[in-house]
């Protein structure tokens, strides 16, 4: 595999940003690790953070990198701060910047493909909401979204009103006005009938959440909420906690349901 920390300049934010991108390398000769990589263009996982990490978090806190050696699979793993992969109110545009210009980037500096059967998306906590978020609102590019323990809020108004002050502000600057969320980008539960009105391909969709996670009643009223839809949707929960030992077993389990065997 190869390793690659890329800087570059963002138009969408106006200042320079960060992702790391793991790219297959075929090769036996590596002691311990084998890898592989495909013929052309490689399908690529795009792989989301939380809200207290950076684009550095997946490779600190699990073997992503080992994980994905035997797949042939490349990994685009972007910074986006506590955004929620959101326009902010008062900020930054993170949103048309992780749904636009990442991947237009990411494929103009390495051999990624731009096939809706070859682009996936995951992340968590924050990060599995932007990974619902792009595949529900972008069922055109990604084919596969996968949210661990995601903050995923049916209600938002609600959650928003249980929240302390300082966490009301950080969520009104990514969220917008409470009242004014249903059927906006952020409201997942909209864009999913979105794509079913509209006859859309639907993304496949993969949740998990630890059974002691502070997200798991929230998680619960996504997986009410979806699975009457018709998408092909998996859920899947066990004993865990908001923690790394917990995503680090949940993320092998997601390269595991990646439909990955068709691009052979």
């Amino acid at each position: 595999m190869a390793l690659i920390e890329c800087h570059f300049f963002a138009e969408t934010l106006g200042l320079c940003m960060t992702m790391n991108v793991i790219l297959p390398q075929r090769a036996k000769g590596q002691i311990g690790m084998a890898g592989t990589a495909r013929n052309g263009k490689h399908p690529a996982l795009y792989l989301l953070h939380g809200m207290s990490d950076d684009h550095s978090i997946w490779l600190r806190r699990t073997s992503i990198e080992r994980y994905v050696a035997p797949l042939g699979l490349a990994v685009v793993m972007p910074a986006v701060h506590r955004s929620f992969y959101s326009d902010l109110e008062h900020g930054g545009a993170y949103w048309k910047f992780i749904s636009e210009e990442v991947p237009r980037l990411a494929r103009e500096f390495f051999p990624l493909s731009d096939r809706r059967e070859d682009n996936f998306v995951a992340g968590l906590s924050m990060g599995g909401f932007g990974a619902f978020k792009l595949g529900l609102n972008c069922p055109e590019s990604f084919c596969a979204a996968a949210s661990l323990s995601g903050a995923l809020w049916v209600d938002f108004p609600g959650h928003y009103n249980s929240q302390p002050p300082e966490r009301r502000m950080i969520l009104r600057e990514a969220y917008g006005d409470p009242a004014q969320f249903e059927g906006s980008i952020n409201d997942l539960a909209g864009a999913a009938r979105r794509i079913v009105a509209s006859g859309s391909p639907k993304p496949r969709l993969y949740q998990c959440c630890g059974t002691e996670d502070f997200l798991y009643q929230a998680n619960q009223q996504f997986r009410q909420f979806i699975e009457p839809l018709g998408f092909d949707y998996t859920y899947e929960e066990e004993p865990g906690a908001h923690e790394w030992g917990y995503w680090d077993m949940k993320i092998q389990r997601v390269l595991q349901w990646l439909p990955l065997a068709q691009n052979q």
